[in-house]
């Protein structure tokens, strides 16, 4: 990292960024957390989105920034990424985001309300792409209820992925979800894939790893999920 971004993070602990009680990695959620104070962390009442993994913000910013009357939770732990982040939401005068540089699973079991969300985002999450690392991607049915417990009725859920497989995957964990019925999505008359520049992607932007994605020629796929009451 370099001196001027952790500058730039360090100045930011505890506003942008923050403090979030640790367990015994960087990373994880001390068991003594409790779950935020919306309107004391962003000092107002608005909607709340959850990011997760946001990277250095290629999408977060935008979609935050043509937000400005939502609120957006960010979770990221990789710190070069945050620290990147962070300088551009202060070089943008981005002001409605607030980062957790912890694991997202225990971020929101422990500082996210139930019910509290409008939207929760995951865009391009890690795909394992081998068979024997299948057990570590993020969106299973487990991680499902977590989203689902945490997500308001009628909230979203959307995704992205450029791996065939897991998009496989995840329209299978949702699919067989109680808590999520697929949203509908313009020139799909059922189910919730759609070709990008369609209501599926909505206003997400291209971000390096789609661009990664289609420069080895592998397919987009945009999934949005509502949570049933």
């Amino acid at each position: 990292m370099r001196d001027s971004l952790r500058r730039t993070y360090e100045g930011q602990l505890g506003g942008l960024v923050l403090d979030v009680p640790q367990g015994e990695l960087r990373t994880s959620v001390g068991d003594d957390a409790v779950p935020l104070d919306l309107v004391a962390t962003f000092g107002r009442h608005a909607p709340l989105v959850v990011e997760i993994g946001c990277g250095p913000g290629d999408s977060l910013v935008p979609m935050a920034r043509a937000r400005p009357g939502t609120d957006v939770l960010a979770f990221e732990v990789y710190e070069p990424a945050v620290a990147a982040l962070v300088a551009r939401l202060v070089r943008e005068d981005v002001t409605n985001v607030r980062v957790a540089p912890v694991d997202a699973v225990a971020g929101l079991e422990r500082l996210v309300p139930p019910g509290s969300l409008s939207e929760v985002w995951t865009f391009f999450p890690d795909p394992w792409p081998k068979a024997k690392h299948h057990k570590r991607r993020l969106v299973d049915p487990a991680f499902a209820a977590l989203v689902a417990s945490r997500l308001a009725p009628g909230g979203r859920w959307r995704l992205a992925t450029d791996w065939a497989g897991y998009a496989d995957q995840m329209r299978a964990v949702l699919d067989a979800s109680p808590a999520f019925e697929a949203a509908p999505v313009a020139g799909s008359e059922a189910g919730s894939e759609a070709e990008p520049g369609t209501d599926a992607r909505g206003d997400r932007p291209v971000t390096r790893f789609e661009r990664r994605g289609l420069a080895e020629d592998r397919a987009i796929t945009d999934l949005v999920y509502r949570r049933v009451a």
